[in-house]
């Protein structure tokens, strides 16, 4: 290998490819390029020299192409990491016409790298080729997405997932972005939900998938995967947690002009029949209080209704399991030594949401209730706020003039919270004990930001909570990244008021 130190000395002193002093004329032949390519057989001195002059005289010999980039990909995969980091950094310069989409493939594929300023170096490759041609490099990423290693596979997602957001317009072209989707589709046909959750925020990234149409295509693509055509299994983790992890995906995309009715219809008609079955994919997951908030979220984006009375009816039934008669007196027949205990958490979820869907058929309760279900309901309603004034009277007593970091401990955080769930139930039944019923007023659920709007409701909730938390309307389309999905908290409520207990769901008993 004499011969390439020679040439690299040559190259050095001849300043250049071309001139008559350089050493061009060595590369008449293509028998002295291939001394370069047989450098790589050489010492850490001669693999080195080659990392280097193999790209750099590339262009020079296209019938030599695919000896050169073997050449060059066989010193990626060398043993001295530092010869494997000059290699992968040259690749780029191999990366035109139809090499491109290969050497993206092999960049792919060196992302299963454990050297991290190694996986650096193909992540900044990968993105020079990307806006050298969007196309190639996103066919080399899905080939080995679709037909790699499962490391290959986690990291080449995990790359589409946080780099794409990050190419300028001009790269990231409707026909790139066309690209992506349908590329993404064939992945999305069997995921893991991880992969899922990672493809859901690529492609809810696409700028074309911001309008109307576009959430509404992924909202399709959210239902095929949540098997919503059929029946749910409450004893299978998979199936419940599928049910999950794609609700929460589809949740960000529902608005006033894209709907949410086929989830709800199928949280109401296949899951809320089944809450009590439930078996939750993660053992510290209240799992019965993560699906009454989902629906609550997603209640207010329902659009019409094929069996919006069934519904309605289904919502009524799980609600009165929550919401308990008042204790016998002394002589009476059922007395019961203790009162019962009022399920704020799952109640203001149901009432949220009976109250959501109660807009479309606001004479339900006069005229297909029954007047005993519908006394028998009235009852629970009048016991239930009385024990509720208790609770926000307690609560108001306890947060009294705190402010600023005395609010952010851990125990006047869960206070607050709790303050937030009693007030909305309490406007909630007031609105229902109007006769007819009244569904006007507004509440934003204990768990969600407050929504900020220019105008004020007409009827606001605001003058019985005392928190200012309440009587502002959730903006039916907010900005994309300002919607959260609920993450259900992974600690456990442990502070006390008086008589007032907090557990996973804030819950209370009777005084």
């Amino acid at each position: 290998f004499k011969l390439v130190r020679h040439l690299f000395i040559k190259y050095s002193l001849g300043g250049g490819l071309y001139g008559k002093n350089s050493f061009y004329v060595w590369f008449q032949h293509k028998d002295a390029y291939q001394v370069i390519l047989d450098g790589v057989k050489g010492g850490p001195k001669e693999k080195r020299l080659a990392a280097q002059f193999i790209p750099k005289f590339f262009s020079s010999f296209p019938e030599l192409a695919d000896a050169a980039i073997n050449a060059q990909l066989d010193l990626c995969e060398d043993e001295d990491v530092s010869i494997r980091r000059q290699a992968i950094k040259e690749l780029p310069r191999f990366a035109a016409g139809e090499n491109l989409p290969r050497v993206a493939d092999i960049l792919t594929q060196l992302l299963q790298t454990d050297d991290s300023a190694e996986f650096n170096q193909v992540n900044s490759a990968l993105i020079s080729i990307f806006k050298i041609d969007p196309k190639g490099t996103l066919g080399g990423l899905f080939s080995q997405i679709l037909q790699g290693e499962d490391v290959v596979r986690e990291r080449a997602i995990k790359f589409l997932s946080t780099k794409l957001k990050t190419m300028p317009e001009d790269v990231m072209t409707k026909e790139v972005e066309d690209y992506v989707f349908t590329e993404t589709k064939k992945v999305l046909e069997d995921v893991t939900g991880e992969e899922f959750v990672l493809l859901m925020r690529v492609l809810s990234g696409l700028k074309y998938l911001q309008t109307v149409s576009g959430r509404q295509q992924l909202v399709e693509l959210v239902v095929e995967q949540a098997f919503l055509e059929q029946a749910l299994n409450p004893a299978d983790t998979d199936s419940v947690d599928r049910l999950l992890q794609c609700t929460r995906q589809a949740l960000p995309l529902f608005s006033k002009n894209v709907h949410s009715t086929r989830f709800v219809t199928y949280f109401c008609e296949h899951v809320l029949p089944n809450l009590s079955m439930l078996t939750s994919p993660v053992a510290e997951l209240d799992i019965q209080l993560e699906i009454l908030k989902l629906l609550a979220e997603m209640s207010p984006y329902c659009g019409d209704m094929d069996k919006l009375e069934a519904n309605l009816m289904m919502l009524f039934e799980k609600l009165l399991e929550f919401m308990p008669l008042p204790p016998e007196d002394e002589n009476g027949e059922n007395a019961v030594s203790e009162e019962p205990k009022l399920q704020f958490s799952y109640v203001e979820c149901l009432l949220f949401s009976f109250h959501q869907l109660g807009k479309k058929l606001p004479d339900f309760l006069i005229d297909k209730i029954n007047t005993e279900k519908l006394k028998d309901f009235k009852i629970r309603l009048q016991y239930f706020a009385r024990g509720l004034q208790v609770y926000i009277r307690q609560l108001r007593v306890a947060l009294q003039g705190k402010t600023g970091d005395a609010l952010k401990t851990e125990e006047n955080k869960i206070k607050v919270v709790a303050l937030k769930i009693t007030n909305n139930i309490n406007v909630l039944i007031k609105d229902l004990f109007h006769n007819p019923p009244s569904y006007k007023s507004t509440v934003t659920l204990s768990w969600k930001p407050v929504q900020k709007t220019e105008a004020a409701p007409k009827r606001s909730s605001g003058e019985d909570t005392g928190t200012g938390t309440l009587g502002k309307k959730v903006s039916p389309l907010p900005r994309r990244d300002a919607r959260q999905i609920y993450n259900p908290p992974s600690g456990k409520y442990s502070a006390t008021i008086g008589n007032f207990s907090y557990g996973r769901s804030i819950t209370g008993q009777m005084l």
